[in-house]
C-alpha cells in the first residue's frame, strides 16, 4: 500500500527577495532538482512554502532548504551543482528510495507532446521507474524489448517537464559487419543512419518539426560517442546506445562524462557484440565493475520481455538455448581434455 502524501507548510525568515530567487534558482531548477530527486512536490509563494509527498522527507526536505537559504546569506548565488551536493551529503535521496522500495507503485505513465506511453509489464515497469530514481540506468537484453523507445521517452518526458535542459543521444561507431569507412560523408553522417531508432522515437513522440527544430537549436544532440570525449555533461538527459559495442576504455571515458543534474541511460544487448575478435565489450565489463553500486540502476530484459511480432519471442528463445547447448558442449570437451590419462598408470 502507497504511504499516504503529506501537506507539509511553513515560512522562512528573514524575505529578503534576491536570496529566495537565488534559492529558487532560475525558471524555479533548483526547486524541480528537489522535486526530482526527492519524488515530492514543492510549491511556495515568495517566503511560503508548501511540500507534499511523504511525511519524512517534506519534513527533511524542509531542513535542506532552510540550510540553503543560509548559504545564500553566507556565500551568495546557489548552483544546481550546490545543491545537488547538499542532498548527496544529506542522506535525503537515500531516504527516498528507501520510503519508495517499501511501496507498492501505481505503474508509472510518460507523457510527450503527441502520446501517452505506458510501459507493458513489470519489467518494463521497473525499468521506467529505475530510469526516474537513479541518475545511471543500465538496461540489457534483445531486441525488441522496448529499452531504448522507452529511454527516449523519459528523456522526452524529463525534457518537456524542464527537468533537464537537452536531450544527447549517442551511439558507438561500431555496427554488424559494416565498415563506416566506406560510407560518404564526415563520422556524424556515417553514423546518422544507424540513430534511424532513436529518431523514429522522437518523431513518434514530438512530431518531425518539432524535432527538426529542436536538433537546429542543439536542445537535441546526436553524436557519436567519440564526439563526447573531454566533454562534461549537465542538466542532460544521455542515451548511450548499442553499449555491447563499446570498449572498456569507451565505456568509463562515458560515464564520467556525466556531470551534475544529469540522468544517462545505457542500453544494450551483450549477445550482439560486434568488436573485433579479442576486443572485451565494456557493457559486459562494466555489469561486473558496477553491479551494487548505490545510485546506479540495472534492469535486464529476458526473451519473455519482447514486444515485437511474437515469432520474435520465439527466435530469442531458439538462440538461447542454442547458445547454452553449445556452451555446455564446450564444457564437457574441456573436462574430457584436463582429467588425466589412467591408461599409462601401473
Amino acid at each position: 500500500m502507497n504511504a499516504p502524501l503529506h501537506i507539509h507548510r511553513f515560512t522562512i525568515e528573514p524575505v529578503d527577495s534576491r536570496r529566495f530567487a537565488s534559492l529558487c534558482g532560475q525558471f524555479n531548477e533548483h526547486l524541480q532538482l528537489i522535486e526530482q530527486r526527492l519524488g515530492i512536490e514543492v510549491r511556495n509563494r515568495g517566503n511560503e512554502f508548501e511540500l507534499i509527498g511523504e511525511q519524512a522527507l517534506t519534513r527533511s526536505a524542509e531542513a535542506v532548504l532552510r540550510q540553503l537559504y543560509r548559504e545564500t546569506r553566507d556565500n551568495g548565488e546557489l548552483t544546481p551543482d550546490t545543491v545537488h551536493l547538499f542532498l548527496q551529503e544529506s542522506g535525503l535521496e537515500s531516504l527516498s528510495e528507501a520510503l519508495h522500495d517499501s511501496s507498492n507503485h501505481k505503474p508509472v505513465v510518460l507523457r510527450t507532446r503527441k502520446m501517452t506511453i505506458q510501459p507493458r509489464g513489470p519489467n518494463q515497469q521497473a525499468y521506467v521507474r529505475s530510469i526516474l530514481d537513479h541518475d545511471i540506468n543500465f538496461g540489457i537484453g534483445p531486441a525488441g524489448t522496448g529499452k531504448t523507445y522507452l529511454a527516449v521517452a523519459c528523456a522526452v518526458d524529463a525534457l518537456e517537464r524542464e527537468q533537464v535542459r537537452r536531450i544527447l543521444l549517442v551511439r558507438p561507431a561500431v555496427e554488424a559487419g559494416e565498415k563506416l569507412g566506406f560510407l560518404p560523408g564526415d563520422l556524424a553522417q556515417k553514423i546518422d543512419p544507424y540513430l534511424r531508432p532513436l529518431y523514429d522515437a522522437l518523431y513518434e513522440m514530438l512530431g518531425f518539426e518539432q524535432v527538426a527544430k529542436l536538433i537546429e537549436k542543439q536542445v537535441i544532440e546526436v553524436a557519436p560517442l567519440a564526439y563526447m570525449r573531454g566533454r562534461t555533461l549537465n542538466n542532460s538527459f544521455i542515451i548511450l546506445d548499442e553499449s555491447q559495442n563499446t570498449t572498456l576504455e569507451q565505456m568509463k571515458m562515458f560515464l564520467t562524462r556525466i556531470g551534475f543534474g544529469s540522468t544517462a541511460v545505457i542500453t544494450g544487448d551483450t549477445t550482439q557484440v560486434d568488436l573485433p575478435r579479442g576486443t572485451r565489450s565494456g557493457l559486459i565489463h562494466v555489469t561486473e565493475v558496477l553491479k551494487g553500486v548505490k545510485g546506479i540502476g540495472f534492469t535486464e530484459f529476458k526473451s519473455k520481455d519482447v514486444v515485437r511480432h511474437p515469432l520474435v519471442q520465439r527466435i530469442v528463445e531458439a538462440y538461447d538455448r542454442f547458445d547454452q547447448t553449445q556452451e555446455q558442449a564446450r564444457m564437457e570437451r574441456q573436462e574430457r581434455h584436463s582429467k588425466p590419462d589412467s591408461s599409462n598408470d601401473g
